[in-house]
């Protein structure tokens, strides 16, 4: 057996002191993040979804302000040549002792990382340095305060309907319920229907996370009902109703139904947590496929997220021997993609010139992204992870792949022995171009998928509209179907504000050689759209057409567009709803004559 070496002792004081200043930074930070997440009642209590929506974009801009801070006080007080491999090594173990008992190690540890990696070049990221893989353990946290990770009710002992209400009364929501007794006598009946004939277990017990979930104007209760080893997931949206009013909205069981709540396509929750993984490990039981990686970003810590999902994906290579390839679809202007077949994701990289007809640059585009980022993506634009000098084994590029990206992005990939290294781009979860869906409907014959498709993408055009977005390039290439039917936006380049967008009617030709012209008769100003114009790129399948015109023709006429705009301007925030209408308390099924008006 060889022999170990008895570890030296810690003996840098400057060692420490950097290691107590990441952590201090890290520590306002989520004092920072935590405040955001508790105002976000207050907003809701008093609908203002106005600031809600601003403080949710500031608290994304959090984490980078408070490492580049962290950053600055390192470099100030420090010159590097007091700093050499023997110190940065002291100041991770120095740093892994400040985080015995804290709330957040794993946050804490991705915050070290960051501040590591804008100091540090990128040929000393690894182990020795920085938190490659986690160091502290995030089992059995519990929260200090009064305030615990999750209540439990027995309805057993109390009866369901009183469970209920003081479900929804323990939130002490600052706002009165239109008739809650009403409201929970509906949840009720859903949820014995849920139970169906299950006999009663000696365990049988309700379980809701003890803060409630805040996104858009909802904010929602999400719980659990445990009967014997069986595991019944539930969330209930809280909303206003017109008169100002609270109202138990629905309850969701279907596990997809949650899973689209929690979507990758949604702008992150605002909740107030001590202990974030706690919460995860609650919603993972709701939730059992969906990676933790993702939750932690729906949960709105993004970067923990990002780290995450890093860390699988090289566990995933280490464990697959596919190869690289380009992703299907029609090839873009813009970006260049690339998937590995065996991995639900698929790898952007700005080209380093577009051809005609795209007039942008890298920086312009960056900005789409980051703009994406920041803004509520309402379930209909997917979230992108960014990276920065990422290595990939060069042994799994084809020389094909390999010289595309070398030939459109030379700026951006480099060869570094055995690795290529991509020095920016971004990852998003895979999805079927939706005219590659369309198409291959159409070829099996297949009318009601054609039409679900349709209807879809009319409609998630209409939710873009509802939080002032326009695609810009609305063709069907650039939106994907999820593995849950659902179509979502996913290219970002020439995305604009509806509110900075000019919708106008095409003006009648003048005479006839204005009829015949090839060319526009009339002026048109660069932000200057023509929904009339649409049909021309999206109608030429008949099928396509008919289903187009029965159920979005408004999307062909500037007035829908006009009226949306003005409705912004106005300072409307529209409702948006996470899961189907027919599933509300309130829903009404139109009447055959409404349906034909």
């Amino acid at each position: 057996m060889p022999q170990t070496a008895f570890p030296k002792l810690l003996s840098s004081q400057i060692a420490f002191d950097i290691a107590r200043t990441i952590l201090d930074g890290f520590d306002k930070h989520y004092r920072l993040f935590r405040a955001a997440s508790q105002d976000a009642k207050r907003y809701f209590e008093t609908s203002d979804w106005k600031t809600a929506q601003i403080k949710a974009r500031e608290r994304i801009a959090f984490y980078d302000a408070r490492v580049q801070e962290s950053v600055q006080t390192l470099e100030d007080e420090y010159d590097r040549e007091e700093i050499d491999d023997e110190v940065w090594r002291e100041v991770k173990l120095h740093y892994i002792g400040l985080l015995i008992n804290h709330k957040q190690p794993e946050l804490a540890e991705t915050f070290f990382n960051s501040v590591c990696c804008n100091i540090l070049h990128r040929t000393y990221f690894h182990n020795d340095f920085i938190f490659v893989r986690p160091a502290v353990s995030t089992e059995y946290i519990e929260p200090e305060g009064m305030q615990p990770t999750y209540r439990v009710y027995y309805p057993a002992t109390d009866g369901l309907h009183y469970t209920l209400k003081r479900i929804v009364t323990n939130f002490q929501l600052a706002a009165p319920f239109a008739d809650l007794d009403r409201d929970v006598n509906l949840v009720e009946a859903r949820m014995r229907a849920m139970f169906g004939s299950d006999l009663l277990e000696p365990n049988h017990q309700i379980q809701v996370l003890a803060t409630l979930f805040y996104r858009n104007k909802g904010a929602y209760i999400v719980g659990k009902g445990i009967n014997g080893n069986r595991i019944y997931p539930f969330v209930v949206p809280i909303l206003y109703n017109r008169k100002r009013e609270l109202v138990l909205d629905t309850v969701l069981f279907d596990p997809t139904l949650i899973t689209v709540l929690f979507s990758f396509t949604r702008a992150y929750f605002m909740v107030d947590m001590e202990v974030p993984s706690a919460y995860v490990q609650f919603l993972r039981t709701l939730m059992p496929y969906k990676p933790r990686s993702e939750i932690y970003t729906i949960l709105g810590l993004q970067k923990l997220g990002k780290a995450a999902f890093y860390r699988d994906f090289l566990h995933h290579l280490r464990y697959s021997s596919d190869c690289f390839e380009s992703a299907p679809g029609i090839r873009g202007l813009v970006m260049v993609v690339f998937a590995l077949p065996s991995f639900p994701y698929v790898f952007k990289v700005i080209k380093d010139y577009f051809p005609p007809p795209k007039e942008t640059t890298r920086e312009l585009v960056k900005e789409k992204y980051l703009l994406v980022k920041n803004h509520d993506r309402v379930g209909r634009m997917a979230d992108t992870l960014e990276y920065s000098s990422v290595a990939f084994p060069r042994a799994r590029f084809s020389s094909e792949l390999l010289a595309d990206l070398k030939q459109v992005a030379p700026s951006i990939v480099e060869e570094e022995g055995d690795e290529i290294i991509i020095k920016h781009l971004y990852i998003e979860r895979r999805m079927t171009p939706l005219n590659i869906w369309l198409s291959e409907a159409d070829k099996r014959g297949d009318h009601a998928a054609i039409e679900h498709g349709i209807v879809e993408y009319g409609n998630a055009i209409k939710d873009l509209v509802g939080v002032n977005i326009f695609p810009g390039d609305m063709l069907y290439k650039n939106f994907g179907v999820t593995k849950h039917g659902r179509v979502v936006f996913y290219d970002y380049d020439e995305i604009e504000y509806i509110t900075d967008c000019n919708f106008r009617h095409i003006p009648a030709p003048r005479n006839e050689e204005d009829e015949m012209s090839s060319e526009p008769w009339y002026s048109v100003a660069k932000n200057d759209v023509f929904p009339e114009q649409f049909g021309t790129f999206l109608l030429g399948n008949l099928e396509v057409r008919k289903y187009f015109l029965k159920h979005h023709a408004d999307l062909l006429t500037a007035q829908y567009w006009q009226k949306a705009k003005q409705r912004i301007l106005e300072g409307h925030v529209e409702d948006v709803f996470p899961y189907p209408q027919e599933l509300r308390f309130s829903y009404k099924p139109l009447t055959p004559a409404a349906r034909a008006a």
